[in-house]
């Protein structure tokens, strides 16, 4: 099985992916670490750090793709977190692979976003610790996350807001996860 947890930035996708992996044993794969590997490693990849998420994601799928792929071929389980996971890109994967895919994404609602910024800057650092501070607004942010929705809502993709209460609303997306798990087979009872 393979998961594939999108969202805009400082929405929380590598904290769930940890306790994913904590709750299922199931290996994660960063998007950020790939692209800084490119980037660190002298691969003339195409785009730097500073790139605009578009041009990282354009650049970064084939090899995406051809990861999930693989992990899918050989049977593998993943939970691949990031921001450059697009939605089209996976609803036009082969069914055969899409069978064995788990895609959601994460947002926050604009007014959580501006009610909560604060704590959402504070969790940051919470499975990472960043080395640079956020560069961007509360108001950029919320925008960022708006944008998220709608790109979810045009391709059809699974995305959850989160309103109000940020530990209960992960919950359920994890509670969610665990049925369609189930749906496809795999006994979340037992990885408890």
């Amino acid at each position: 099985m393979v998961i594939l947890i999108g969202g805009a930035s400082c929405v929380g996708k590598t904290l769930l992916a940890q306790r994913l992996l904590e709750k299922y044993s199931f290996p994660t794969l960063a998007l950020d670490h790939l692209k800084m590997g490119l980037i660190r490693g002298g691969v003339d990849c195409g785009f730097t750090a500073e790139s605009r998420d578009a041009i990282i994601t354009k650049k970064l799928w084939p090899i995406v793709r051809g990861i999930i792929m693989t992990a899918v071929e050989n049977g593998q389980n993943l939970i691949i977190e990031g921001c450059y996971l697009p939605p089209d890109k996976i609803a036009a994967l082969p069914e055969e692979y899409r069978a064995q895919i788990i895609s959601f994404y994460l947002s926050l609602s604009y007014k959580y976003t501006l009610e909560h910024f604060e704590d959402i800057l504070a969790h940051r650092s919470d499975i990472e610790k960043r080395k640079y501070p956020e560069d961007r607004g509360a108001v950029e942010v919320a925008e960022d996350n708006d944008r998220t929705v709608t790109v979810c809502a045009q391709s059809g993709a699974k995305c959850f807001v989160i309103e109000q209460d940020y530990e209960r609303e992960m919950a359920a997306v994890i509670a969610w996860l665990d049925g369609e798990m189930e749906k496809r087979g795999f006994q979340t009872a037992d990885l408890h």
